[in-house]
């Protein structure tokens, strides 16, 4: 009893005086005060921003999306974490966060909070005034961008910290207008670091259970000595306290080209990519599914030139290990453009190693065709071996039918899937262009059936969305 009392005793004296004393204003870069958040909140928040986009009437998108647009587990991300904004129904008040880091009013917030917008405007803190931005530069890959208010006057600034030495279970404040509730901050921890989400951004990111929400994002996440160390991205809809944020030495890799370009320059390669199961490494003759595998090379392109082909399995891109597709899209991003650089891989069985300049990449010139349709256009030759599909020329009436460009070669097109065939459970589709069976060039529907067998057969195919492998066992 008399230890029960002792400690309540050293509770009271350890309290009391906490909540007397107050410490000075917070300097960014001072130890942490006693009523540390409170000068936190101070000290960072007139630097915090409200972002409010305007869009134009767009029509609600079609059943099932439109084309193009990702449909995975991660895009929800995203779309929950824009705020009251649905930016592909209609038009309207895209509300995001940013913070002002040059006091001649440059602002950094997430190209995912401007994109698609027609007019930008930034409220600051204590400020009715609504003022235009202009978009400086933005890079979605990085989901980072820059934009700038003429406000006049000197504006006050946060400091750029270094997420580099953030430490898991750190103390972390985070800033925004969640639910257009303005000069909001909340409080929690660095939960992890390195989260790689390559689906969401180029960089892994920060992980803190301190409470964003839809508006946060763009927002600064920041340290205890009041420097940022993250810019708030996105969430994970489906848990509570699952925060992202791009780490801040990340950013300002990229503010030099933003500020100057209005971009970040990325390579370009020039191939169509697929990844392969175990099953596909044993056709080709692979010892492991762990690379790319080219299926197309653009003529003239900085492949074509460096000499890579089709079914070259690219291991190693730039000294980085290739694991899957995206591995290697992103080495390439990554990847300086006008030097040579080293690319390992696999043909027809033996190492080779290439050296491939980069060119810059082109979004415009890489958009993706028009969807296909699922209906048939006609019977055509049966695939032999029980594969269970038919093929027939691409005549330009099966080209109309099946939403798909005539080409006067009029190549060997999947007009007809049995359900539940070996085809279909390949991952063949009705409107595929064949290019090779086995390896080997198919220019008629009967060159197709002939160099079909018994076994397990290696189809490439051309796509609106891309070229793509296909393998299909018969009986």
């Amino acid at each position: 009893m008399k230890f029960f009392m002792a400690l309540v005793s050293l509770i009271a004296l350890s309290t009391q005086p906490a909540l007397a004393q107050k410490s000075p204003a917070l300097k960014a870069g001072d130890s942490m005060p006693i009523n540390l958040f409170v000068e936190l909140g101070k000290l960072v928040n007139p630097a915090v921003v409200n972002i409010s986009t305007a869009q134009r009437v767009q029509r609600r998108p079609p059943r099932g999306g439109y084309p193009g647009v990702p449909n995975d587990p991660f895009w929800h991300f995203f779309e929950e974490f824009m705020g009251p904004n649905d930016r592909m129904q209609r038009p309207a008040q895209a509300l995001g966060t940013g913070f002002i880091v040059e006091d001649d009013g440059l602002i950094i917030t997430n190209a995912h909070v401007i994109n698609q917008a027609d007019e930008i405007k930034v409220q600051m803190v204590g400020d009715k005034k609504l003022y235009d931005a202009e978009l400086i530069g933005k890079d979605e890959r990085a989901d980072i961008a820059l934009i700038r208010i003429k406000a006049g006057k000197k504006l006050p600034t946060v400091t750029l910290g270094s997420s580099e030495t953030v430490e898991v279970g750190e103390w972390v404040a985070a800033f925004g207008n969640p639910f257009g509730h303005t000069n909001s901050m909340s409080k929690g921890i660095i939960s992890a670091k390195g989260r790689a989400l390559s689906e969401l951004n180029a960089f892994p990111f920060l992980q803190t259970d301190a409470s964003i929400n839809p508006g946060n994002s763009g927002g600064p996440l920041v340290n205890t000595r009041g420097e940022v160390i993250g810019v708030n991205t996105a969430i994970d809809a489906r848990a509570q306290g699952i925060g992202f944020a791009i780490p801040i030495d990340s950013v300002k890799t990229l503010l030099p080209q933003l500020k100057t370009k209005g971009r970040v320059p990325h390579g370009f390669l020039g191939v169509g990519l697929a990844d392969i199961d175990p099953r596909g490494a044993l056709q080709l003759g692979l010892k492991s599914d762990e690379g790319a595998l080219v299926v197309s090379v653009s003529p003239g392109s900085p492949a074509a030139v460096a000499g890579v082909d089709v079914y070259d399995f690219v291991t190693k891109f730039n000294e980085r290990e290739i694991k899957s597709a995206r591995d290697l899209m992103n080495a390439v991003l990554d990847a300086p453009l006008g030097k040579a650089v080293p690319m390992e891989l696999i043909r027809d069985g033996n190492a080779k190693t290439l050296k491939v300049t980069l060119t810059e990449r082109d979004d415009k010139a890489m958009a993706q065709g028009p969807a296909r349709s699922s209906g048939g256009a006609g019977k055509g030759d049966a695939a032999p071996h029980g594969l269970g599909f038919r093929v027939s020329r691409l005549t330009r009436a099966a080209a109309i039918e099946l939403n798909l460009a005539y080409l006067k070669e009029e190549p060997p097109v999947v007009t007809q899937i049995e359900n539940r065939s070996p085809a279909a459970n390949g991952g063949l589709q009705v409107g595929d262009v064949i290019l090779d069976v086995n390896r080997k060039r198919v220019k008629t529907p009967q060159d197709v059936v002939k160099n079909l067998k018994a076994g397990t057969n290696t189809l490439r195919v051309a796509r609106p969305t891309g070229t793509a492998m296909v393998f299909i066992e018969g009986k």
